[in-house]
Formats: C-alpha cells, structure tokens, sequence
C-alpha cells in the first residue's frame, strides 16, 4: 500500500468531509427554512422576506470582500470600523448631494483597504495585527467625526437607497446581488482571480513563478474597503442616520462567519462565492428564527458559536497519515 492509498473508513470520511465543504452549507440553509416555515406559516411571507434581507444585504456585502481577502490567507478586521466612518461621512457631504457623498464615503473605503493592503502587503505586518490596528484607528476617526451622538440624514435618494424595493425586492438586495455576481465573475472568469487563488494558496511559489503577489494583496484589502463602505452608506440609508459609534459593531465577525460557513477554508487558497451568499442567507435566518421565537439571545450566540466550530472543522484540508 502507497502511503497516498487511504483504507476504507478514511476514504469514507474524506468522501463526507468533501461533501460537507460543497453542499453542507445548501443543506443547512434548506433544512432551516423547513423548520422555521414549520414553527412559524408565515415565515416566507413576502413582508417578512423583504425584512431578511434587508438585514442580510449589508453583512453579504461585507461577506464578499472578506472572501477574497481570506481567498489570500488573510483577513480584514477593519471593514467595521470602515462602515463607521463611511457612515459618519455621509452627513458631513449629503449637503453637496447623494453623488457626492456616495463618491466620499467609497474614497473612505479605497483609502482603508490602500493602508490595510500596503501594511499586508509592502511592510509584511500579519493581517490579523495590520487590520486590527486600522480597525482601532478608524473607529476613533468616525467618533471624532461625527461627535458623540446619531446624526439624522434626511436625503430622499439616500433613504430611497435604504427602504424602497424594486419587483417587490429590496434595492439593497439588487445591490448585494449584483456584487456577488461581479464577486464571482472576478473570481472565476479573470486573470485577476487565478492569480488571487494561487497567492493564498501558496504565497511563497507565486512570488516566485512571477505572479503580482503585492498588488494582488493591495487590491482585495481595497476591493473589501469599497464594499464595507456601500454597506455603510446602505445602512445609513436604511436606519435615516449616522451613528458610527454602533454602526459597523460585529460586522467583521458576522462576515467572518459567512464566509467560512460557506465553506472557504481560512488556509486560503480558495473562494466559495455562491457559498457566502448561502452563509449569510444562513446565519441571518438562524438568528431571525431564535429571536422571533423569543431564545434569549445568549443561547443564539451559542448556537452560532457551535455552526462556527463545525463549519471551521469541515473546511480544513486533511492529509494522509
């Protein structure tokens, strides 16, 4: 026997292990709904739908941006801090118009992800130490900003961005799917994206095949500040005001959360885009389904502790031994 050859009950185990990783999280999420529609018949009514995803939308976007970093075997733990003060932003522009906010507010996210990136990627500091300072940083910038309370915004576009729906769907909903779409486009159909795979899963071997490791470090950390900034503006839109001092909290976590239970490993090396639209979808429900049936929220918190735990468990590539 070739020390490549697996008995049996391993093979068993790695067949599942794979299954687990491709359609585990399709399962869940389909399993989820069914009970949920069974304890509760209105859970799929179009009202309680639009209301999903209009708290899903914001996270997913989150999500996407933190894919491809994780893509790279890194990590952004400043997208939180990001919305904040993409948030804080808003009021200080709306006055020029929705344009010219929205325009601040991404150069808000550009600018992050350019210092987060170069951190990762010039000076060679660890993502989880470069993004967790930028996270710090920024959350102290959007409080200075915007001064200790919640700013009212008040702009029909800007409201309309956050509330209106469109075929009955949420526009935040068509935002965030249409970003999954270039997401995935991005990931699966460009050069960009091959070069994005390889860099995470093995940095060291692109650099030497030629491969633009730096730049394509630089760009995802930006891609994840653009994308943390819209959910910041969409949230403001959604909520009628800038709070940065609440705004943004968790988002890194709830994001880190669907992209690995949506099955893309933290060794990098990988993006599973369908996968974190599923892993938001997922554990937005979860948490929807405990709330409305009155769990107390220390029990939710749980229960997403565990889906983290297995989900990191089922991600892991395992070798032979």
């Amino acid at each position: 026997m070739t020390s490549t050859t697996l008995p049996g009950g391993a093979l068993d185990r790695a067949r599942v292990l794979r299954l687990l990783q491709t359609y585990g999280v399709y399962a869940a999420l389909l399993v989820l709904v069914v009970v949920a529609v069974a304890l509760d018949s209105q859970f799929l009514s179009p009202a309680n739908v639009r209301i999903q995803l209009f708290q899903v939308a914001p996270t997913l976007l989150v999500a996407l941006g933190m894919s491809l970093v994780i893509g790279t075997e890194g990590i952004d733990l400043s997208v939180g801090a990001v919305i904040a003060l993409a948030a804080a932003a808003v009021p200080l522009y709306i006055g020029w118009g929705l344009p010219v906010a929205l325009l601040v507010a991404l150069v808000v996210g550009v600018v992050s992800g350019l210092v987060g990136g170069a951190m990762v990627a010039f000076t060679r500091v660890q993502p989880i130490v470069a993004t967790l300072s930028l996270m710090i940083g920024l959350r102290g910038v959007a409080e200075l900003v915007n001064g200790n309370s919640a700013k009212p915004v008040v702009e029909p576009g800007l409201l309309a961005l956050g509330s209106d729906n469109l075929a009955g769907v949420p526009v935040m909903a068509w935002l965030a799917l249409a970003a999954a779409l270039l997401t995935g486009f991005l990931v699966h159909r460009t050069t960009f994206g091959r070069q994005l795979v390889a860099v995470g899963d093995n940095r060291a071997a692109s650099r030497l095949a030629g491969l633009p490791v730096r730049r394509v470090l630089l760009t995802v950390y930006v891609l994840s500040g653009v994308l943390a900034a819209l959910a910041g503006v969409m949230i403001v839109g959604h909520g009628a005001a800038a709070d940065p001092a609440h705004q943004g909290l968790n988002m890194e976590l709830n994001a880190i959360t669907a992209v690995v239970v949506g099955g893309t490993p933290l060794s990098g090396g990988r993006v599973r885009v369908l996968g974190t639209v599923a892993g938001a979808l997922f554990m937005q429900l979860i948490t929807a389904v405990l709330t409305q049936h009155d769990v107390p929220a220390s029990y939710t918190q749980l229960v997403e502790a565990v889906i983290i735990c297995l989900a990191v468990y089922a991600s892991q590539e395992r070798g032979t031994r």
